[in-house]
């Protein structure tokens, strides 16, 4: 069940009740595309750094260590440990990000995996299935991701297609969820709005894609090429035309700033692999802009990250100490320095939510992008 607490202009406060927990958006979701963080992140490091929902890789989990697999186990849950909310996007970026191993056709994508070169079918009910193998709290519709650079007619013909999917999606799983022995039975199913940069396919489909009744709302096929303007442009026309009684998830965005400006457009999910990407190069998240742990500045400089941040990193080590350990190689400076970023942006989701509650989300964002503009750390 999917509240609305809050709302200001476009941006909304809101709870979704799902059978793992409840989630309170807008919300960042951390990446642990094969059930686990990059940099050596445990689920209760997860949990002590007050990350809400984790999101996982249908296609990755498919191809190691197999779906089948999880389910003999109990599922994802019972597997990597961790008993709040999992989403597992559907494996339809995968059909954008592997484009020179793929063939696409109506009934599906044919992959050559990444791991072994062996072939691989997917299409909707095959998504549907391995998500409802894995029993993750909320399953992506499978779709096809565009370039934002294809043009007009081959987006259009997409875009058609994905919607004839995610009818067959939302069809496979209603049987799936009812099915004896489901690992879960109440999985929720959200679909992707597609359409590049196009603003009127982008509209039409929204409109279409809402009329199915689903659990929630994505729209995909952003940061994958676009700049800030158009991506920002495109939310500001078709978030109006998604359910504004569901859940809406921007996918695979992004920056600190990304976020606000998407969370002024009326999205509540989030998800990036910028905090632990970057992390684990050295470049850590601030109020006061982003830092290169590389530089020889920090060689000496015995303060935290950031003075007055409250991660597990900041409240012991130094910057001098883990820019010695990423020198070194040594997989702990990754890990501190994830976990600082993951920290980071889970604590500004929940600045955003408290300034929702409080009616001054326009003031905090504004001076948030003052302050992370200064880089004067």
């Amino acid at each position: 069940m999917y509240k609305i607490l809050k709302k200001e202009g476009r941006a909304k406060r809101a709870e979704l009740t799902t059978v793992h927990g409840v989630v309170q958006t807008p919300v960042f979701m951390n990446v642990g595309t094969v059930a686990a963080i990059k940099g050596a992140v445990a689920t209760s490091d997860l949990e002590e750094i007050g990350t809400q929902i984790e999101l996982s890789n249908t296609y990755h989990l498919h191809v190691r260590p197999g779906d089948e697999l999880i389910r003999s186990v109990g599922g994802l849950h019972k597997f990597m440990s961790w008993e709040k909310p999992i989403l597992t996007d559907s494996g339809g970026f995968q059909v954008f990000s592997l484009a020179k191993l793929r063939k696409i056709t109506e009934e599906g994508v044919a992959f050559h995996s990444h791991v072994d070169g062996r072939k691989i079918f997917m299409g909707p009910e095959e998504s549907m299935q391995i998500q409802s193998n894995l029993g993750s709290t909320i399953a992506m519709a499978f779709d096809e991701c565009p370039s934002s650079k294809a043009d007009r007619q081959y987006v259009q013909n997409s875009v058609d297609r994905t919607t004839r999917w995610l009818m067959r999606c939302q069809k496979k799983m209603r049987e799936l969820n009812a099915e004896e022995g489901t690992v879960n039975p109440s999985q929720l199913l959200f679909g992707i709005n597609q359409g590049a940069v196009f603003d009127d396919i982008r509209i039409e489909h929204a409109k279409r894609i809402s009329e199915l009744d689903l659990d929630g709302y994505a729209v995909g096929g952003l940061a994958v090429g676009e700049t800030h303007e158009e991506m920002y442009h495109i939310l500001e026309e078709t978030v109006p035309y998604l359910p504004q009684d569901k859940p809406t998830y921007l996918m695979g965005v992004g920056t600190p700033a990304n976020i606000l400006e998407g969370v002024e457009r009326g999205i509540d999910f989030f998800d990036c692999v910028y905090p632990s990407r970057n992390g684990r190069h050295g470049h850590l998240y601030t109020n006061f802009g982003k830092i290169n742990l590389f530089n020889q500045k920090y060689e000496k400089d015995m303060r935290p990250i950031e003075e007055g941040c409250s991660c597990p990193t900041c409240r012991r080590y130094s910057r001098a100490y883990i820019r010695h350990l990423l020198k070194a190689k040594e997989m702990l400076g990754m890990r501190l320095c994830v976990l600082h970023n993951l920290y980071f942006y889970n604590t500004m989701m929940t600045e955003i939510r408290d300034a929702l509650d409080q009616g001054r989300f326009a003031a905090y964002k504004k001076a948030k992008l003052e302050k992370m503009k200064q880089g004067n750390i």
